[in-house]
């Protein structure tokens, strides 16, 4: 699961990490800690425009044929052992983008019913920046008669780190290493050769 993250660097450094430029500087979120809950725009990166750095898409994704708006408290986090299965990303599996961060957080459960936790941040020890794997869908909000474009994180199965911090679910986010961001952005790639825990070193650190 994933439903908080940090992204604190600004757009420039964003920019130079990604080689991609900002589409709207005013509107590019950088904080520390980022609530998905609240369906912030998140700067992503989509297949169909590699060189752009978005600031559009809403954390939480809403499909085509949704009615509303509130079925994006369902799709922070899309499992890729069955994004196939669910009718909410079956049809936008090739809609692939980078969801950019600097940290993700987690919570460690205590006891068997999770009421102590001990929240955790964490980072990748080789980038200030990285990327977690994303789908994307717009949906047409027939009531204002605009578009609103969306996201959600695909996890996969904890690695051993994680294991220890998500020890409820054990599941992470997919975080791509460097060297395959452009391997997911391409979409005649299976999504299923994503499916492993990230296995490069972990920064994390208990906060709470």
């Amino acid at each position: 699961m994933c439903f908080y993250m940090g992204q604190k660097e600004p757009p420039v450094k964003v920019e130079k990490r990604f080689n991609a430029k900002v589409d709207q500087l005013e509107a590019f979120l950088q904080a520390d800690y980022i609530i998905g809950f609240e369906f912030p725009k998140v700067p992503v990166i989509l297949n169909t425009a590699p060189e752009i750095i978005t600031t559009q898409y809403h954390w939480g994704l809403v499909p085509t044929w949704s009615k509303d708006l509130d079925f994006r408290k369902n799709t922070l986090n899309a499992r890729i052992e069955t994004l196939e299965e669910k009718p909410s990303f079956k049809n936008v599996t090739t809609n692939r983008c980078l969801v950019i961060a600097s940290s993700f957080f987690e919570w460690h459960w205590n006891d068997e019913k999770g009421k102590s936790k001990d929240k955790y941040q964490i980072f990748s020890a080789e980038e200030e920046l990285f990327a977690m794997a994303g789908i994307y869908d717009t949906w047409h909000n027939p009531q204002q008669g605009i578009n609103y474009h969306s996201f959600a994180i695909v996890t996969t199965a904890a690695n051993k780190q994680m294991e220890y911090i998500h020890n409820h679910k054990k599941r992470m986010p997919i975080m791509l290493k460097k060297g395959d961001e452009a391997a997911w952005l391409d979409a005649t790639n299976a999504f299923q050769d994503f499916a492993f825990p990230y296995s490069a070193e972990m920064v994390s650190f208990k906060i709470a």
